[in-house]
């Protein structure tokens, strides 16, 4: 039977988002950390901008496990286990395993949903486990803390595949990308397998267009982050006293969100015991979404100790697939 988020992993990723906000706002520049963005409103904001005709990326993602889910299977070696990693509500793991009666996935005893977004977890959960005979455990938490919890309880003989799927991988830093990786093959037994999604190199405009659409969804995505820091922290963020922007690194190949504040303000963030002052001009840096060609992800990959063992790419050129085993 599928299990709910517990009480207490909501108040334990609360107070981990409270001391995050605490480090990140007293860097410089000031920073604030991108999990935040995933509350349940700003799940649904993020949700709807892949619908966007601008943000081609999740459509091109969709076809891949459509069009290579059997292959994908083939390739990890039919796993009785799946743990995915800030799925989101679901619907791409839900692709990938078919109808219930598929034969494709028929292997699958259990799935473990990690995602700091209790609404996320919800959503997926019932669409996951909607008409199918296997066990479905939701964590809400950061992904470390869930991916240590799905494989401590797993089978001995049980291979497990974990799911990092989306651009999710994009926003790390190409050192914490590295520290992850590492991180998830240290989870793993020989033989088990990660697959995991990247965001290929696109022209600048293309990438400006996906994260500042017109629609202007980013921005609001991006300002519900201080919502939210309002709502459960207790932050007092003048909502209207901040510009969305997104720019195009490309020496460092990845877009930045920052936040700009319209005028010289004061912030007060009492769950994290901190107050601020900002500058007319200043940026709160959001998130970053680093882009790779592929010979740079495969070799991100086997560097973490990892071997390829098929990758996918899309016939416009938009997204990666990789299925690595450990």
């Amino acid at each position: 039977m599928p299990r709910l988020a517990r009480a207490a992993d909501v108040e334990a990723a609360r107070l981990s988002l409270a001391a995050d906000v605490r480090y990140y706002l007293t860097q410089t520049p000031r920073q604030l950390p991108s999990s935040g963005l995933y509350d349940a409103l700003g799940s649904a904001l993020f949700d709807a901008i892949c619908e966007l005709p601008w943000y081609p990326v999740t459509r091109a993602e969709r076809r891949l496990i459509a069009t290579h889910r059997a292959d994908i299977f083939a390739a990890a070696d039919h796993p009785q286990g799946l743990i995915e990693l800030g799925g989101g509500n679901g619907e791409k793991l839900r692709l990938l395993l078919g109808e219930p009666d598929d034969p494709v996935a028929r292997g699958v005893r259990r799935i473990d949903l990690v995602d700091v977004s209790p609404s996320a977890l919800a959503a997926a959960l019932r669409l996951v486990s909607e008409g199918r005979d296997v066990r479905v455990v939701t964590h809400a938490s950061r992904y470390e803390d869930g991916l240590v919890r799905a494989t401590a309880t797993r089978g001995r003989t049980d291979r497990c595949a974990v799911l990092f799927l989306g651009s999710n991988i994009g926003n790390f830093d190409p050192p914490a990308a590295s520290a992850f990786l590492f991180m998830v093959r240290a989870a793993l037994k020989p033989g088990d397998c990660l697959i995991v999604g990247a965001d290929l190199v696109k022209p600048a405009p293309v990438l400006r267009d996906a994260y500042d659409d017109p629609l202007g969804l980013t921005a609001a995505f991006n300002k519900n982050l201080l919502v939210h820091l309002n709502r459960d922290l207790g932050a007092t963020f003048d909502i209207g006293g901040f510009d969305h922007r997104a720019v195009w690194n490309a020496q460092d190949s990845r877009v930045e969100m920052h936040l700009v504040s319209r005028r010289r303000q004061r912030v007060d963030i009492p769950a994290s015991g901190l107050s601020i002052e900002l500058a007319a001009g200043e940026i709160i840096w959001t998130e970053s979404s680093y882009k790779y060609s592929v010979p740079q992800f495969t070799t991100l990959l086997t560097g973490a100790g990892f071997s390829v063992a098929r990758h996918f790419v899309d016939d416009e050129g938009q997204f990666l697939l990789v299925v690595a085993r450990a």
